[in-house]
């Protein structure tokens, strides 16, 4: 079969390749692959990680081999799929706990965008739980986790404020159901009870500035890959506040992984979720995608199209 794989070297980027058949364990099912997506951090392990390393842990398909201890979905099951890794494959053994199906009317596309940033946006904002009427700030707004994040918010009924580069990129923030989006962080004002903040640097420290007193920072990146400069008189005024750090793929159980899946495919299906994918081409040309996703002109999710 064909999988993408690193080419190593420092290099971002991957080359089609022939390798062997993946070969599950007692409680994994194979999936075929209809589509995968692509994270940032995935850009960064790609230049880390020797030659012949298969990323990958977003995947929409469909089962085509039960897992042998008889969990999970049966073949012919439209899933999405969160493998460990190797996920951007013609086919990938996945364990039966990080799938759940989808509805004929969920697009593989549409399941790949959910297993990092989906699961990121919903396990973050359950930090902040119960958000009705809690004011909710988005840094990074416009990307695949902030976008998922914006809806999510709104949805629970929370006032939600985004951080977007600008208005472009911002387009469609609105429809998802923000209130206010800003494109300066000088600009900032008020206090949030609940912040998502991935991008670190000025923008942690502006994060500190407008949290409430007894608000959550939740901390989830550092893609400026800056250092924030904070003291503790930052936080005069904001007693109580709290920097969360926060790890998708340590967000702790239960639920558990596939659940929260199911909870994000279900939305999907029933309207109230609606993934942004602002990129989406065959795997062939993965290279090309990175390059766009490391400019930073990709408007939500990236996804590469398994054909």
């Amino acid at each position: 079969m064909k999988a993408l794989v690193n080419r190593g070297e420092g290099d971002m980027a991957v080359d089609l390749v022939d390798v062997p058949e993946p070969e599950p364990g007692p409680s994994e099912a194979i999936v075929e692959s209809g589509a995968v997506a692509v994270n940032r951090g995935e850009l960064r392990l790609l230049k880390a990680r020797p030659q012949g390393w298969r990323p990958g842990q977003d995947v929409g398909g469909v089962v085509v081999e039960k897992a042998a201890d008889g969990s999970g979905p049966g073949p012919g099951t439209r899933v999405v799929a969160w493998p460990e890794q190797a996920g951007w494959a013609q086919r990938v053994a996945v364990p039966t706990s990080h799938l759940a199906p989808i509805a004929d009317t969920v697009t593989f596309s549409q399941a790949a965008t959910l297993p990092i940033a989906g699961m990121t946006a919903l396990r973050a904002l359950r930090l902040g739980d119960p958000l009705a009427g809690k004011q909710v700030l988005i840094m990074g707004a416009s990307g695949g986790v902030g976008r998922f994040a914006v809806e999510l918010a709104a949805g629970a009924g929370a006032i939600v404020t985004g951080v977007a580069r600008d208005v472009e990129r911002a387009a469609g923030l609105e429809e998802l159901g923000a209130t206010n989006v800003f494109f300066d962080l000088n600009d900032l004002d008020g206090r949030f009870d609940l912040i998502l903040e991935s991008s670190g640097g000025r923008s942690l420290e502006a994060a500190v500035r407008v949290v409430a007193p007894g608000g959550q920072i939740v901390v989830f990146g550092n893609s400026s890959n800056t250092p924030a400069s904070l003291s503790f008189s930052d936080f005069r005024g904001r007693a109580g506040a709290q920097i969360i750090a926060f790890f998708v793929y340590e967000s702790g159980e239960p639920p558990a992984f596939g659940d929260d899946l199911q909870t994000l495919a279900d939305l999907i299906a029933d309207d109230k979720l609606h993934p942004s994918i602002g990129l989406e081409t065959p795997w062939t040309e993965a290279n090309s995608v990175f390059e766009a996703l490391a400019g930073r002109y990709v408007n939500g999710k990236a996804v590469l199209l398994v054909v």
